[in-house]
This record gives structure tokens, C-alpha cells and sequence, in this order.
């Protein structure tokens, strides 16, 4: 079956336990429409913006970058299991704004992300790139929350 309601679908992943479940449903939802997936890793930039960068800094970039490269390689394989196409994407800078920037520029039909659920002061100190997504996106957003409610 192929639609033409979903032809590409971003999935927003950090590699955590918790957006397996946002991968999946993704994945099902591509599969099932005939779309395409974007898998979209946002290295968070902003935390070294206001400090010069030095070797301690720099290997920690590196291992978020190594990180993300994990990730979106892991939706790829779930992809090709499923017979998804699945494109890579790694992007800089905070999270939210390129999530939905993304989308937007490349005509994204679909945002899939995860969300742990927090509610009260661990959301308000956490924050949420889901939450921040959601309101800031003209593309429609899927929010698969965790099994793992807090």
C-alpha cells in the first residue's frame, strides 16, 4: 500500500532506550504508507556556544557526534529489516529548531519523536524537545511517549 498522505517522515531519535518506541512507530507508519524516513540526530550545540572550545570540550563533541552517527545508523538497520528507505541526517545546534527546521525545508509530512513524560519541576528544569517541537511545527507531530511514565 502507498499513500500519499505520508511520503516522508522524519524521525527525531537521541539514541536513548526511549525513542526506540518513537523509532518503531516511525518505522510502521513508513512501511505502511510507502514513505521515506528521515533519521534526524541533533548534536546540542548550544552548551558549548558561550565556551571556547578546548581539548576537554572538543572530545565531548566528538562523542556526542559518535553517538548521534550510532543512532541514526540504528534506525537505518530497522529500516532496511523493514524495507524502509532510511536516509541519514546528523545536524548541529539546539534540538527543537533544527528538528522542525528540517522538516519544514525538506517537505517532512510527518515529525515522529519520543518523550519520557516528565511532568512538573522535572519537566520545567528538563525541558522538552518534544514538547518545544510540537509548538513549534507546522508539519504534524507524532509524540510516542515512553512505557516508563514519571
Amino acid at each position: 500500500m502507498v499513500s500519499e498522505f505520508y511520503r516522508n517522515i522524519v524521525i527525531a531519535t537521541d539514541g536513548s532506550e526511549n525513542s526506540q518506541r518513537a523509532v518503531s512507530y516511525g518505522i510502521e507508519i513508513a512501511k505502511l504508507s510507502g514513505a521515506t524516513v528521515h533519521a534526524l540526530y541533533v548534536v546540542d550545540t548550544t552548551s558549548f556556544s558561550s565556551i571556547p572550545m578546548d581539548a576537554g570540550w572538543e572530545a565531548m563533541y566528538e562523542t556526542l557526534r559518535r553517538e548521534g552517527e550510532k543512532a541514526i545508523s540504528e534506525v537505518k538497520k530497522r529500516g532496511e529489516v523493514s524495507g524502509v528507505e532510511v536516509r541519514e541526517v546528523l545536524l548541529e545546534g539546539h534540538p527543537s529548531n533544527e528538528i522542525t527546521d528540517f522538516a519544514e525545508n525538506n517537505s517532512a509530512d510527518l515529525i515522529v519523536v519520543g518523550t519520557l513524560g516528565k511532568t512538573g519541576l522535572d519537566r520545567f528544569l528538563m525541558g522538552s524537545v518534544a514538547e518545544k517541537v510540537v509548538r513549534g511545527s507546522k508539519v504534524p507531530v507524532l509524540v510516542v511517549r515512553s512505557e516508563k511514565q514519571s
